[in-house]
């Protein structure tokens, strides 16, 4: 991103005359205060806290400018202000023009499971032709798909858009936001089902991707999920499927896990081989995805190889780490639910090991009403011949603790309160060997990163 104020100021309809500063040029875009970069245009956000509190420290950081509401007075002086209605809406409004501006193709990404590591995928497989900009980390909400927009450097081709949603309309926003050329749904599962009630609902909000979808644009999706079939044979758009039956687009005609990797065979190119450097075939579909996202670019099977074996992942996405005892840490921290858990578990309890395997797990938020059933329901990937010891942390884990008992020795479940996570690293760091292998899995408000940073790094 590279724009003088002036044009910055004609984008957003600022209420201030900024002539004065005509020489500002804006390279970046950021909405918290202390990790900007230098020339940087702030942006103070409402939420928790208000951002404009923050600006003598965006100031201090480097920033060359900021939006300022025009509700707010102590506007600070002798520094360039952009004095707007809603500082979001002047970055929603910049976002856009400025996408229209470098006018790269899109694609967005949705989906309960998934849509981070097709995201990675997608972009690693288009980086290997064309300049690609992905969405950062979890950027991807009303905020977070500005943001990363605004990021783009001049000749980039192609944008690859993670969406998230917790709220019927959120996805036609951002899909009207970017107007993808493609739209991919990973898969429903029962990711945020508190406030959507039921998978039907989930199905229909994440079907919003569609709504900015250009007329001539192409919709991927799982075609083993009936609720996407469903839905998907009312629209008017080309659609290409992936999953695990041959009626769809893509299917794997062969699947071997390893050990931190999993290669493939696709009915696509029967004599061709493809390798994920992740473990689990449900990873196999997101792959799936990623590869006919690269064949409507007309990226050949060689070089989308190239672009799964080397994908670089977001961190904490059943990311492998060595523990400072030599175990081996299957980290998938970031978010969860029953479909990711199950799935996560399946192929945790298939990876080889000449000790124990432990699985860690926390809290699946979200859930509503259904929540302490949905936490049982993982009795039926837990078996003690093949997972020996389980750790449970959060209130509604407890849920799963009781049925566990059943089945498991006593002594083989842990259970934990949400807020005893230093006790739960400290028996960890003492019960585990180094030929032992670890799954933590959490929904990220869990924070069961703080245990994994102590396992890897001994600090407490």
């Amino acid at each position: 991103m590279k724009m003088n104020l002036v044009e910055i100021a004609k984008v957003v309809s600022a209420k201030n005359d900024v002539n004065d500063y005509g020489d500002v040029e804006v390279t970046s875009v950021a909405f918290d205060s202390r990790n900007l970069k230098q020339g940087a245009l702030f942006v103070p956000l409402t939420g928790n806290q208000d951002g404009h509190r923050f600006i003598n420290s965006a100031i201090d950081n480097g920033a060359s400018a900021a939006f300022w509401a025009s509700d707010h007075s102590d506007q600070p002086t002798g520094f360039p202000l952009l004095v707007v209605d809603d500082p979001l809406k002047a970055l929603q409004a910049l976002s856009s023009y400025y996408l229209k501006k470098i006018n790269p193709q899109v694609v967005a990404i949705t989906g309960s499971n998934g849509k981070t590591t097709t995201k990675d995928m997608v972009a690693s497989i288009l980086a290997t032709q064309f300049n690609v900009t992905k969405t950062h980390a979890n950027f991807n909400n009303e905020i977070g798909v500005p943001v990363t927009i605004l990021s783009m450097e001049a000749n980039t081709e192609v944008l690859v858009v993670e969406m998230g949603m917790d709220r019927p309309g959120q996805l036609s926003f951002l899909s009207r936001l970017v107007q993808p050329d493609v739209a991919i749904i990973t898969m429903i599962g029962e990711a945020h089902i508190e406030f959507f009630g039921t998978r039907d609902k989930i199905a229909d909000a994440k079907m919003e991707i569609l709504n900015g979808l250009k007329e001539d644009g192409t919709f991927i999706y799982d075609g083993d999920e009936p609720l996407l079939k469903q839905r998907a044979s009312k629209v008017d758009f080309k659609e290409l499927t992936f999953g695990r039956n041959g009626v769809n687009t893509i299917y794997p005609t062969v699947i071997n896990d390893r050990t931190d990797q999993t290669n493939f065979v696709t009915n696509m190119w029967k004599d061709f081989s493809f390798t994920i450097p992740m473990i689990g075939e449900y990873n196999v579909n997101n792959a799936l995805a990623a590869i006919l996202t690269g064949s409507l670019f007309q990226i050949r099977p060689e070089f989308i190889r190239q672009g799964l074996q080397h994908v670089n992942l977001t961190a904490n996405r059943a990311e492998w780490i060595h523990g400072q005892q030599g175990e081996l840490i299957l980290s998938d921290v970031y978010n969860s639910n029953p479909t990711a858990a199950r799935e996560v578990l399946q192929a945790f309890s298939e990876v080889p090991t000449d000790g124990r395997r432990i699985a860690v797990l926390g809290d699946m938020l979200e859930l509503g009403d259904q929540s302490k059933q949905m936490h049982e329901s993982l009795i039926g990937s837990l078996n003690p011949n093949v997972i020996q010891e389980v750790f449970l942390i959060g209130t509604d884990m407890a849920a799963l603790r009781y049925k566990l008992i059943a089945s498991y020795e006593s002594k083989a479940v842990h259970y934990y309160q949400a807020d005893q996570l230093a006790q739960l690293a400290h028996d960890l760091q003492a019960d585990v060997n180094s030929d032992d292998i670890l799954l933590l899995k959490a929904s990220h408000g869990i924070h069961l990163e703080s245990v994994l940073s102590t396992l890897v790094n001994g600090n407490e």
